[in-house]
């Protein structure tokens, strides 16, 4: 059933040309994004005290090593592209897999790609102010810059993600250096403000905060079927990445903590930016600072996903259950071409549109329902699949298994409760079209419809 023999650049399939370097940027890349700017702040308001703040980064951080052991082992079992939607068809749940995949197409991914490069234009626009249209339209150039970088070449991609995966992390390093010096002591420990929770549930709080900060990491496994040598190195590229952003998040806390009081840190629209204005010599061009700081972050992770996102259609196309334009392998260049071009198409549409983050939050339950049943499926293909050989499993498969989901599981719920009728209604969208979609192409089979051209429009197709 598989595909997980290795290719090499052969007809109609995609080349491993992506080293360690490069599946660690995507992975990193991908990981550290916006997020980091704000939510500081939501943790620090959770937690109460900068100790907290500080241990709840710690926790989250570790907390994170067993979904990513998960994915380790499952990338080396089926070393393809595709991800999660490979490890539910290979559990035995096509119909399920397919779900993960009309989902992210229709709903998540080109919606990601059109918020992060309008939240470019966003800081871009801290220096130079211009109209909605003209906002657009700037967002629009950087997709279509990134796509035609990501069409050309993946090893031209991977080397692009690598550099600016080393550049949004040097101005978070340099912060991190100088801001070391400038800290108070009387700030790390001080005690929360009163009417402030403390305490366990504070920390657990703080921890949950932590989630998003974290989320990405495995996105790199949406390209398995490029990486070399993968049965080595995407558990390496996993675990090196996870230490990396839990070091780099909790230094990042740590160094803000003692720039600025808990009730101040915690009340911040822009805590990063706050925190940078305490040092000396930077004082009023914090902002600069930031806004220069955001927009390399901001396009690192709009690189990473327009590189690795549509692998995912790609691979169900392959496979017969979605349109069969979406499989093709450009001839020269080796990438999965009409993928790319289609789902940047579709961000650029929604670029234009509004209200985009709303969109985006009625499908944030049924994520997290993809990512619980994935780290789920652990526990089926080792029990009963017998050709599940991965080459490199986990340590306590089965308690990291079940502790990655219940992480995602407080998640799941937590959401639900913060906007039930949102989840309701995506979760019921997602099956309501997506199972209809599911049948009509499982029964075609080798017939899946094309989408459609300049050359069958013309002809009344």
């Amino acid at each position: 059933m598989t595909n997980s023999t290795a290719h090499d650049g052969q007809a109609g399939h995609l080349a491993r040309r992506l080293g360690l370097p490069a599946a660690v940027a995507i992975s990193v890349g991908t990981t550290i994004g916006s997020g980091i700017f704000s939510s500081l702040g939501a943790v620090a308001g959770a937690a109460g005290t900068a100790t907290f703040v500080i241990l709840a980064f710690v926790i989250g951080g570790i907390m994170q090593i067993p979904a990513n052991l998960c994915y380790a082992e499952l990338a080396t079992a089926y070393p393809e592209d595709g991800g999660q939607y490979v490890y539910f068809r290979e559990a035995g749940s096509r119909p399920l897999a397919f779900l993960t995949g009309w989902i992210s197409f229709w709903a998540t991914d080109p919606p990601s790609i059109s918020i992060m490069a309008l939240a470019i234009v966003n800081y871009i626009g801290y220096f130079v102010g211009m109209t909605p249209f003209v906002n657009n339209c700037v967002a629009t150039a950087f997709v279509l810059v990134f796509m035609a970088l990501h069409l050309r070449s993946v090893e031209g991609g991977g080397q692009f993600q690598t550099i600016i995966t080393a550049f949004k992390i040097i101005p978070f390093v340099l912060l991190i250096g100088v801001g070391v010096f400038f800290m108070k002591g009387d700030y790390l420990f001080a005690t929360a403000a009163t009417g402030v929770p403390v305490g366990i549930m504070a920390l657990l709080a703080g921890v949950s905060a932590t989630t998003w900060s974290y989320d990405g990491m495995a996105s790199v496994c949406y390209m398995t079927g490029e990486i070399k040598d993968p049965q080595r190195t995407m558990p390496r590229a996993l675990i090196i990445s996870v230490f990396t952003v839990m070091g780099l998040y909790v230094l990042l806390s740590t160094v803000a903590g003692g720039l600025l009081p808990i009730d101040v840190l915690s009340s911040s629209a822009a805590p990063v930016a706050d925190a940078a204005a305490k040092i000396p010599f930077i004082g009023s061009t914090a902002g600069a600072v930031t806004a220069v700081m955001a927009i390399i972050v901001i396009i690192g992770s709009l690189s990473s996903c327009i590189m690795f996102q549509p692998r995912l259609e790609y691979a169900m196309a392959k496979d017969g259950l979605f349109f069969k334009s979406f499989a093709k392998v450009h001839p020269r260049w080796q990438t999965p071409h009409f993928s790319i071009i289609m789902q940047c198409a579709i961000a650029i549409v929604l670029i234009f549109a509004s209200d985009l983050t709303a969109l985006l939050g009625y499908f944030t339950l049924v994520a997290l329902v993809k990512n619980f049943l994935t780290f789920g499926t652990i526990f089926v293909l080792r029990r009963k699949v017998p050709g599940y050989q991965p080459s490199w499993r986990m340590p306590m498969g089965y308690l990291m298994a079940a502790v990655a989901m219940f992480m995602t599981g407080t998640l799941i719920v937590s959401t639900f409760f913060w906007a039930p009728v949102a989840s309701l209604v995506a979760a019921v969208i997602a099956i309501a079209t997506g199972l209809p979609a599911y049948y009509y192409w499982s029964r075609r089979g080798s017939g899946t419809p094309q989408m459609p051209t300049a050359t069958n429009v013309g002809a009344g197709v």
